[in-house]
């Protein structure tokens, strides 16, 4: 039985060893500070955090999405400075669970490829910001208002509110229509009329009743000419600016108003028709 306790289990420590007060003293005193060490980490981890997105929301003219990425990154190198200072506490050498982990790391990588991509991609749009929070935006033919952007997906709200979640690979390696960057946008009409109408006077009604709009801007000046000639009409393209958030409804509005404005002047809109020649046979 005694040499069973003087058996040596770790670092030449034995069971007797163990069984010790002052050993047991000690172990305690290294819990306890492996979990003071790790309580204080998460505080000055989470404290830090908070401090760094904190900037992003005080200044309008910063990316908040950009400083939450940075505030989750520093929150979590923090918390894992603090388990290796926990570890050296209990004497295990942290050169060599920093080796495993690289390892690990590799090995999880490789057979999470997919994943990572889209982790690679999503750091890409942090840094980048090709897309912020509230844009609408069109990414392979799915349109939406941006409601989150985070490390694997972005998260749209479709124009009907209803959620579209888009890998953040395929945001990244695909074109990107972003409608909220520019301040003004460029309405267009396509106006058609009959071919016996005045055209002078057509162009004239079509243009005074879009400028007499407070939505419309002069700078840059509109556009209008005619642009095609139809089997049954003579189609005027019409283009005026506007600020980029009254740009659908004030689209709806002016085909409206043209059309009141035309039948106020008399002058005919058509619609497709087809003349149909009746031929008798004498016989």
């Amino acid at each position: 039985m005694q040499n069973l306790l003087n058996t040596p289990i770790i670092n030449g420590t034995s069971i007797m060893d163990v069984l010790t007060v002052e050993f047991l003293v000690s172990a305690f005193g290294s819990v306890l500070t492996a979990i003071i060490i790790l309580i204080v980490g998460f505080i000055i981890g989470s404290w830090v955090s908070g401090r760094i997105e904190s900037i992003g929301r005080r200044n309008r003219h910063l990316d908040e999405t950009l400083f939450n990425f940075l505030g989750n990154i520093v929150r979590y190198v923090i918390i894992g400075f603090a388990f290796l200072f926990v570890l050296n506490t209990f004497g295990v050498q942290t050169t060599s669970v920093v080796a495993v982990i690289g390892a690990a790391g590799l090995a999880i990588g490789l057979a999470l490829q997919g994943t990572l991509s889209n982790v690679a991609a999503g750091v890409m749009i942090i840094f980048f910001r090709p897309i912020k929070l509230g844009d609408f935006v069109e990414i392979n033919d799915r349109a939406g208002t941006v409601k989150a952007i985070n490390l694997n997906f972005i998260e749209l709200a479709s124009v009907g509110n209803f959620q579209i979640i888009i890998p953040n690979s395929e945001v990244w390696g695909n074109t990107i229509v972003n409608y909220s960057v520019y301040p003004q946008r460029r309405a267009e009409w396509v106006i058609g009329v009959g071919y016996g109408a005045n055209l002078a006077e057509a162009e004239r009604t079509i243009i005074d009743t879009i400028m007499a709009d407070p939505r419309s801007l002069s700078d840059p000046e509109p556009f209008i000419q005619v642009n095609n000639l139809n089997a049954s009409s003579v189609d005027f393209l019409v283009r005026v600016w506007c600020a980029r958030t009254d740009y659908f409804q004030y689209q709806a509005d002016m085909t409206r108003k043209i059309k009141e404005a035309l039948d106020a002047a008399g002058i005919e809109i058509p619609f497709p028709n087809r003349t149909v020649h009746i031929v008798k046979d004498d016989d």
